[in-house]
């Protein structure tokens, strides 16, 4: 029995952390233009200021630089796998990757607030491609195998992007203008259409093969549907919250698009743009809720923490995003490791331990005051960085567990979907709890209290997500031999759901 294991492909299927050469190409063509998306989606967050007293603009009118480009991002993300079935994935890469960059171009030479919003749009249609794709491509290419060390390629660059986005923002507009914002992405963009036009397969369809029709209906209830809650979502952070009319039409209304996509794509047998039968599985349903949640975690902590260090302690843009860079470093140490306990424990047990960790190291940013000290608050943040990507990589890869090769795309663009509307409704929900804990502070210390009151939301948020950790895969079950390689990599016994 072990000789038949000493040959041919049968180590790739026997040892779960193995990774093809295959699949660190794959992942290193399209990461490196995927940068690009994931810190140009954060990178703004400190322009503003700029933006409005260079263009000429009120802020109302500035906020639809972000506002646009999120919408155009989520009005193309559930036509990914559609594209890709017509396109192939190099094809689809290489063109949403060029218009990508042709809106960053665009947008660097915008010469008043109305262009420089319609060449974000274009960059938002090209980036609403790449982003599911991103997690697609490198997981077809890993058919299964390794999924914590694939999810630690794949995780990284999103959940640096937060963190490092305004790091990197507030120092090029201390170097120079709003302009460079835009052209940075011009390398990133070069080299990854570069390396994904040499490392990528062909896999365009033949000639003959069946082409797939495009659900317009459901396109025309779903894309709608979700940037409608997404610009519900961005307007709540005002004095009225969610009652807003700005914000619970939108809200309504695109709840409702939503819900009837959902209800017609799961009485439809075949053909929904988006296949919701996946969640049918288990660890790709609960896998959907925590990313959900760490969305929130994520995104919120995105704007309350530059919020805290800026408002009560005093430090500018590029001070609050120099205090945030332990956060990102945490994430770093916890790739390597992560990956490695996801594929040898499952990812139930580090998705525990991640969300425990950042619930944990969160509570020193609720008991807060003007004073505290900044050598705990660094600590507290290295730690959750640490937790938020163990967190990420085992909740991100349970999501693929058992699915077919087929089904990767939809399971793509469901938890992309889960992570940005938790990251809107996360940054929501705490903008309407600061806003009304701090709008009357008078004092550090009262605006302290109420930043604190924010925090221990983002605590609540965090620890809701540790018992629905116990529905993910738990330790993975001895991989069958060399013939069955994919099809045991495929089920989800293999992964011990």
């Amino acid at each position: 029995m072990s000789a038949p294991r000493k040959t041919g492909p049968a180590p790739a299927a026997t040892d779960p952390e193995r990774m093809d050469p295959a699949v660190w190409r794959t992942a290193a063509a399209v990461i490196v233009g995927a940068l690009a998306v994931v810190f140009d989606t954060t990178i703004l967050s400190v322009a503003l200021h700029d933006l409005v007293r260079d263009l000429d603009a009120p802020l109302s009118t500035i906020q639809w630089v972000s506002t646009g480009y999120l919408l155009a991002v989520f009005v193309t993300i559930p036509l990914a796998g559609w594209a890709q079935s017509r396109l192939g994935g190099r094809r689809l890469w290489l063109a949403s990757l060029g218009v990508f960059l042709l809106g960053s171009v665009l947008s660097a030479l915008a010469w008043d607030a109305a262009g420089l919003i319609a060449f974000r749009v274009v960059q938002g249609i090209g980036g609403g491609i790449m982003m599911p794709l991103t997690a697609t491509l490198i997981m077809q290419a890993a058919k299964g195998r390794a999924l914590g060390k694939v999810m630690a390629v794949i995780t990284v660059p999103t959940a640096l992007g937060p963190v490092l986005g305004p790091v990197l923002g507030g120092l090029i507009l201390h170097l120079a203008d709003w302009r460079w914002l835009f052209l940075v992405n011009i390398p990133f963009c070069a080299v990854g259409g570069w390396l994904a036009w040499r490392n990528l397969p062909d896999d365009r369809p033949a000639p003959d093969s069946p082409r797939t029709r495009l659900d317009v209906v459901g396109l025309l209830l779903l894309s709608p549907g979700v940037a409608a809650v997404i610009y519900g979502l961005s307007r709540a952070g005002g004095g009225a919250g969610f009652a807003a009319p700005d914000a619970l039409v939108p809200l309504t209304g695109g709840l409702a698009l939503v819900g009837g996509f959902t209800v017609r794509a799961l009485n439809r047998a075949d053909g929904a743009l988006i296949d919701l039968r996946l969640f049918r599985h288990r660890a790709l349903a609960s896998a959907s809720a925590l990313v959900f949640l760490a969305g929130i975690t994520l995104y919120g902590a995105m704007m309350t923490l530059p919020l805290y260090f800026q408002q009560v302690r005093g430090e500018d843009a590029l001070g609050a995003g120099l205090l945030l860079i332990p956060q990102g470093i945490g994430v770093l140490l916890a790739r390597t490791v992560a990956g490695r306990y996801t594929d040898r424990v499952g990812p139930r047990r580090v998705a525990l331990a991640g969300f425990a960790l950042v619930a944990a190291a969160t509570v020193p940013f609720a008991r807060v005051t003007a004073d505290t000290g900044e050598i705990l608050l660094m600590a507290a943040l290295l730690v959750r960085g640490v937790g938020m990507g163990a967190a990420m990589i085992a909740a991100t890869g349970a999501a693929y567990a058992g699915l077919e090769h087929r089904e990767i795309p939809d399971a793509s663009i469901i938890t992309r979907v889960a992570q940005q509307l938790g990251g809107s409704a996360g940054i929501a929900v705490l903008a309407v709890v600061l806003q009304h804990t701090a709008a009357d502070a008078r004092t550090p210390g009262a605006l302290a209290d109420g930043f604190g009151v924010t925090f221990w939301w983002s605590v609540a948020f965090t620890a809701a997500a540790v018992p629905l950790c116990l529905l993910l895969p738990g330790r993975p079950a001895p991989a069958a031999p060399a013939d069955g390689a994919e099809a045991g990599a495929d089920s989800e016994d293999a992964v011990g759901v």
